[in-house]
């Protein structure tokens, strides 16, 4: 299925009034022959695995080898990305929330879609679906699993709201057998959903 064969199949009840007018304008152009789908799906596919992930990619990939940029990371947050060249919209300020081996933070909007477009791209589908806003509070963990995360029973897993001035990172756990790597190479390990907190960093076994 295409991105906006999946976007379409959600219901419209999820879509706020500029999104639902932004649908009816890519429906009429694509009639029209002026835009070409499978082009709008590679642009959108683009943003949202590409583009804004590589950002925040290198944002965690820069605190796992650098300890005071680190430290300025989760001191700063807004501040410490604009030094990679990477800012939001005036007022917007971006907070980061470490992972380690008992806590595991996940993020979450549970009025809208707010999510940090600088370091991460355009929000995925399911970000913006009703069920995973209502169910990642109540039923954290679960949800987890249905992502393919499965954390000790004695791990805390703490959520993090985002909202139109508070946008929240979240920087993984780095992964065990990565001493001595480059930024460059670490950022490899690096995911988007990783950066939500709905996955895991990739082992490094994985990029063989």
């Amino acid at each position: 299925m295409s991105n906006s064969e999946h976007a379409h199949s959600h219901d419209h009840s999820e879509l706020s009034a500029t999104e639902l007018r932004v649908r009816a304008l890519e429906t009429i152009l694509v009639e029209k022959g002026y835009v070409d789908p499978k082009a709008l799906d590679l642009l959108i596919e683009t943003y949202e695995t590409k583009v804004g992930p590589r950002n925040g990619a290198r944002v965690v990939a820069r605190a796992w080898s650098d300890p005071a940029y680190h430290a300025r990371l989760m001191e700063n947050a807004t501040a410490a990305v604009a030094e990679l060249g990477y800012q939001g919209r005036q007022g917007e300020h971006l907070v980061a929330v470490e992972n380690t081996a008992t806590l595991h933070n996940m993020v979450v909007c549970t009025l809208c879609s707010c999510y940090p477009w600088p370091v991460l791209g355009l929000p995925p589908v399911w970000y913006k679906s009703a069920p995973y806003r209502s169910r990642a509070v109540k039923e954290p963990r679960a949800v987890l699993r249905e992502f393919g995360v499965t954390l000790p029973a004695h791990s805390e897993v703490r959520v993090w709201d985002s909202t139109a001035e508070i946008r929240y990172l979240v920087l993984p756990l780095r992964p065990a057998g990565t001493e001595g790597w480059s930024e460059e190479r670490l950022a490899e390990l690096v995911t988007r959903d990783s950066m939500i907190g709905t996955g895991l960093a990739k082992a490094p076994a994985e990029l063989l």
